[in-house]
This record gives structure tokens, sequence and C-alpha cells, in this order.
């Protein structure tokens, strides 16, 4: 897209052309591979494009729905094709007359929004998005880089009004640590026996922070450390103990969106406490890189863990004691990362002899992953 992007070992410089600053060439493909995030808010970014440019991905991310991205950012006026209904790869058409939008994202999915909101940069006037409560990542970002944005927050919905900038000043900026690849290793800790784990600097948003919140109420032991704001947004250091007195929940659904990404580990806490975990309206889990709520449900009744499963909701019976002696083989799950890192921590908690294929999938993610679990394994 031209931007000048310089890599060093731990950090990377952007040379940014501003606003719109791309430049456009002719028969342009771009590959997100595995990442919605990338692929979606890709779009938002291209809205003014005066060429064709074809957005191709991996065989998972080709199953995922791209409409509800394509629908709102074609009310800014730009053109999708698609080869097969509402699915990659496809090619979008910018405007050079895009104007802001009114848009009503009631799924719950900071994807949808924060397209939207990348879209508004470029178009004139005020964009306003009536957005269910999701991940404010984007908000912060805003406001501290003083982009003008307004908001205002009610119970179920957020209320977004976005005017573009003249310009974006240079910033530097020092990601924290991400509480999703945290949840992994504060799962592990919580099951294993007589441990203990402290991950320093994870970004502690409070949109982020549901998988927190679910552990603690199923007797976790989860404290958090040296809390501080970084630039917006709120970090600290996670300490976690061994509890063996984890007990079952019903999971507000209020508390679905901050913990998205995070239930297949969640459930393996469930499939260890004492009675009937009940998760409901977790439809969504079904549109990430691999249909997440039926695979979950079927690890769990490898292990031998009862399971209750509708379309949107799962019952899991938990068994304090069980210890699985049967072989166990995790393959062809459309090498969704958190199956694989799921099944990791299931094989090191739970036991039994586990043959877990596709590895490679946690390169998109998370590729230190098993390096990690090695360190905290030797020590």
């Amino acid at each position: 897209m031209g931007v000048k992007v310089r890599k060093y070992k731990n950090y990377c410089e952007i040379l940014g052309n501003g606003i719109n600053g791309f430049r456009y060439k002719k028969n342009l493909t771009l590959n997100a591979r595995n990442s919605g995030t990338l692929g979606r808010l890709l779009l938002g970014l291209l809205i003014k494009s005066p060429q064709e440019i074809k957005l191709i991905g991996d065989k998972s991310l080709s199953k995922r729905d791209f409409s509800r991205v394509t629908l709102p950012l074609e009310k800014f006026g730009a053109k999708f094709y698609y080869i097969k209904k509402n699915k990659l790869p496809l090619s979008i058409l910018g405007s050079q007359s895009i104007k802001g939008i009114k848009y009503l994202e009631n799924k719950g999915s900071a994807q949808c929004k924060s397209s939207v909101m990348l879209a508004a940069l470029n178009a004139s006037g005020t964009t306003s998005i009536k957005a269910k409560k999701s991940r404010n990542h984007s908000e912060l970002l805003f406001q501290y880089l003083k982009i003008p944005i307004k908001i205002k927050k009610t119970k179920k919905y957020d209320f977004i009004n976005i005017k573009p900038p003249k310009k974006i000043k240079a910033f530097n900026y020092k990601i924290p640590g991400d509480i999703s690849s945290s949840a992994f290793f504060m799962v592990l800790t919580t099951l294993a026996y007589n441990s203990r784990l402290l991950i320093k600097d994870v970004n502690i948003n409070p949109s982020r922070i549901g998988v927190i919140t679910i552990l603690k109420k199923m007797g976790a032991k989860i404290l958090l450390k040296n809390p501080r704001n970084y630039k917006g947004e709120k970090i600290a250091d996670i300490l976690i103990l061994s509890s063996s007195n984890l007990k079952a929940i019903n999971c507000p659904s209020e508390l679905n969106s901050s913990a998205i990404d995070e239930f297949l580990v969640i459930f393996l806490v469930a499939a260890k406490a004492k009675g009937i975990s009940y998760f409901k309206d977790v439809s969504e889990l079904n549109q990430k890189e691999s249909p997440r709520l039926n695979l979950g449900s079927k690890i769990l009744n490898m292990m031998g863990i009862k399971t209750e499963l509708t379309k949107d909701s799962i019952k899991i019976h938990g068994q304090p004691n069980l210890k699985i002696t049967k072989p166990i083989i995790i393959k062809n799950y459309l090498k969704d990362h958190r199956i694989f890192m799921m099944s990791t921590i299931a094989a090191l908690t739970f036991g039994g002899q586990w043959k877990i294929h596709d590895k490679d999938s946690i390169n998109t993610s998370f590729p230190s992953f098993l390096k990690i679990i090695k360190k905290i394994n030797d020590k």
C-alpha cells in the first residue's frame, strides 16, 4: 500500500503518509491469511480506493462471513464483489465521495465496529454508531490520538460519534501483554497442582477481562498487581495460584463479549469444577476460525466430560476427579490456533496420552506458546 515499514528485533517503525496516504496499485491482492480482525479492519481502511483491491485469506478465513462489515461499508459508498456470497475472496472498489453514516452494530463485534470507525476517518461529516457492548481498544486509541470522537455509554449500548481528523500525529506505542494469550497460562496454573505464576504487563481493559471475572466466580485465585494506566489502557501484573475447589457457574451472558476468545479454556475449568456449568448466548463462538462451540464440546466429550449442546449454549457436567487414561487424537479441526492451545492445556492438566496435530496454527497468534510452556515446565 506504499507505506514504509522498518522491522527491528523488538520493534518496528511505520513511516506514515497521512490519512488516506496509501498508493493504490492496479491488480493488487492483499492476503489476510487466518486473521479475521486484519481482513475486516483492512476493508474499513480501503474505503477510498480508486482501484479494485482483492482480499483473500486461508481456507479457514474463507469460510467466515464478511457481509457483517461489507454491508455497513457499502453505506459509505464502497462497492464489493464476491465470487461466493459473503465469503472471501472479495474485491473492494472505494469512492471519492465518502460521507458519514448511521450504523447499528447489534452483535457485540468489536471487529465490525472498528472497521466502520476506521472508515469514518475518511468520511465527510459525522459517522454515528450505536454498538452493542464489546471491546473498546479502538475508542481508547482514537481518544489518545485526539481524533474527534464522542462516546455515550448506556448499560447495553455505546453511542459513538466520529468526525474525520485533519491529521493524525506520529506516536510511539509499546503494546501491552495480551489477556487472551495469558488466559491459557491462567487456566494451566489454576488447574495444576501447587503452582504459582506471575504474568507481567498485561492489558486489563475492562472490556477484555471477562475471563478473569468468570474464573474468579468459579473459585480461581487470581490477583491484579501493580495496576496502572498506559495511554488510555489499563495494564497490570496478574498473579495466579492453583485452586483445587472449583465450582460450576451459570455464566452471565453480559460477560460473553469480554471473554469470547477465552471460552475454550474456560470450558476446561468447567470440566474440572463441581456441578453443571451453563454458558448461554455464545453462538458467536461458531463464527470464529472454526465452529469453536461445537468443537469445544466435542473435545470435552472425547475427554469423558458430558455436555448438553444447543446452537447457542452449552452445559458442562464437571468431574473434579477426572483422570484421562485413553489416547486422544486432535486432528482436522480447521487448524484453529485456539483449539490447538486448548488441547495442549487439557493434556497437561487432565493427563492421558494426547496427539495434537496442526501445531503450526499457533504461528497466527502465539508462535512462542510451546516455548513458554516448556520454559514453565522446566522451572
